[in-house]
């Protein structure tokens, strides 16, 4: 596992993780502005023409990006250039097979370490797929990041769980992102089985768009995925959006940190 991510999920505090979209209006400076408002971890989109696990927002986002021709060699120098100007920030990729495999397994996970990525997050490859992607990262010392649902049953967890690294990624409701929220007694519950099955830090995601959201989920998970509402920021305010995103990732750390870390 990345060195950063451990060092992330290491505090004494559970951790904010950030997502927005590369290539959607002036993505450095939104980089540069969940890191100064105070997210632990960033989560950079890929776009993708289907991107079926997601909402509206972020659908909204991969359009708008690639309607200005992203591409992926665009979000690999985002990610190079990030890390030349924030060392110690965790940067996790998220996004769907296709942009990832098409040329090759080892080309990806080669030009990802080059670029200082921490991790992936592939929404679209199942466990019984991670010949096509894990092991090419695993030999760069990347971390597969896998998700869990609600569906997630005491049979399929021990495959969701095999070979993932970094933290799961907790979709706390079935569907899309975000569209709802879920109760926190059903997140805690599940937080909570999962984690019976592994060390894994947990953290979790979908419908959370509120610092108050974020504080309660905060206390029963190791960290809080907050993504369409920072990415409906980009989409309202355009060139104006840093300092918009700033402030929102500053209110969400600062509820998150505030929290007790949750037990294993």
């Amino acid at each position: 596992m990345s060195s950063r991510l451990s060092s992330a999920f290491a505090k004494l505090h559970p951790a904010l993780v950030c997502f927005i979209t590369a290539g959607d209006g002036d993505t450095a400076a939104n980089l540069d502005a969940l890191v100064e408002g105070g997210a632990d971890v960033i989560e950079l989109g890929m776009p993708f023409t289907d991107p079926m696990a997601d909402g509206p927002a972020i659908q909204a986002a991969n359009l708008r990006s690639l309607g200005k021709g992203t591409k992926t060699a665009d979000v690999l120098r985002i990610a190079t250039d990030f890390r030349t100007r924030h060392p110690d920030i965790p940067l996790v990729l998220m996004g769907y097979a296709n942009p990832m495999v098409r040329r090759g397994d080892t080309w990806f996970a080669d030009a990802l370490d080059k670029a200082g990525v921490d991790g992936v997050i592939c929404v679209d490859l199942a466990p019984e797929e991670d010949a096509d992607l894990g092991p090419a990262l695993r030999a760069k010392g990347i971390s597969p990041i896998r998700l869990a649902t609600p569906t997630t049953d005491e049979a399929r967890l021990p495959r969701v769980l095999d070979g993932s690294s970094g933290f799961l990624y907790y979709v706390s409701v079935a569907g899309i992102t975000g569209k709802q929220s879920a109760a926190i007694a059903d997140i805690e519950a599940n937080v909570s089985r999962i984690k019976s099955h592994t060390d894994l830090p947990i953290a979790v995601g979908f419908g959370v768009r509120t610092p108050e959201q974020a504080e309660a989920i905060a206390h029963v998970a190791d960290g809080v995925v907050v993504g369409s509402a920072l990415v409906e920021l980009v989409g309202e305010h355009g060139a104006e959006a840093p300092a918009h995103i700033r402030d929102l990732t500053a209110r969400l750390a600062k509820a998150v940190h505030s929290a007790e870390r949750a037990s294993a």
